[in-house]
């Protein structure tokens, strides 16, 4: 991922500044929300709809409020012309994460925001509020867990304690002989970031947007991992800005590490 000309910091600085205060704020907002689904429903629309509504128009509101010229993704998704006023600016905001987590009162779901300027990342952040926990990182800077630095796992090869993170469908679509733990923890975002922080060696993900992933593949290039696809070859975020779900599947890893994770992932 190519990464815009760098900027005068107090710039940077302020706009991260509000991203990082609204990502608090809308997380507030959202815990109002969770563990509030009808337990008789396997998955509750109206509580998920209902939550990402309001959300979705808090950021708009506040984003209007600070930076009235700032554009939202997707509303602008076709227009590629380049831009030196404020309008190059471009936020892909993505209002919950783990919704079934979310639903249910489990933990594990968050709020995304990445900032992009003409199309090229600046800054992206993942905050989970139900934990606390708030990943962030400035595109080719240092990637941080609540104010921490953190890096992809160091390791140059895999055993029986490496960590995999996989989708809810990942049993019917692969035979594996992994040596490690496998895990589901029902939240796209929060598995990458724990890759990012070498918490997980690898996250297998599917069916997802570049919405969903603009901010934590930030994160997860900035601490040194990459996402690939699964068939090792090169993915590049803005191929899928059209907005629909990215079919093919997707591995992020410390790219050292792909070839022997690889070897343990048959598809079926």
């Amino acid at each position: 991922m190519a990464v815009a000309d760098q900027k005068p910091d107090g710039i940077i600085d302020e706009l991260r500044g509000f991203a990082l205060d609204i990502v608090h704020r809308l997380g507030e907002k959202a815990l109002g929300f969770s563990g509030r689904g009808e337990s008789r429903l396997k998955f509750d629309q109206g509580l998920v709809t209902e939550a990402e509504l309001q959300l979705s128009e808090a950021f708009a509101e506040g984003l209007k409020a600070a930076f009235p010229e700032h554009r939202i993704f997707p509303n602008i998704r076709e227009d590629h012309a380049y831009t030196h006023e404020e309008n190059r600016y471009m936020w892909i905001f993505d209002p919950l994460d783990g919704v079934a987590n979310f639903q249910a009162g489990i933990p594990i779901w968050g709020i995304s925001l990445a900032l992009f300027e003409n199309y090229w990342p600046l800054f992206g952040a993942f905050h989970m509020a139900a934990t606390g926990d708030l990943f962030q990182a400035r595109a080719g800077g240092t990637a941080l867990w609540n104010d921490r630095p953190i890096q992809a796992s160091a390791q140059d090869t895999i055993d029986d304690e490496s960590l995999l993170l996989t989708y809810s469908r990942f049993h019917q679509r692969y035979r594996s002989s992994f040596p490690g733990k496998i895990r589901n923890l029902g939240c796209t975002a929060a598995h990458l970031c724990y890759v990012a922080a070498g918490w997980a060696e690898a996250a297998v993900i599917a069916n997802e947007s570049y919405q969903e992933l603009a901010a934590a593949s930030i994160i997860v290039n900035a601490a040194g991992g990459k996402i690939h696809k699964i068939d090792g070859g090169e993915f590049f975020l803005a191929d899928y800005i059209h907005g629909d779900k990215e079919a093919e599947h997707l591995i992020a890893i410390p790219p050292a590490i792909l070839p022997q994770v690889r070897k343990h992932l048959q598809p079926v």
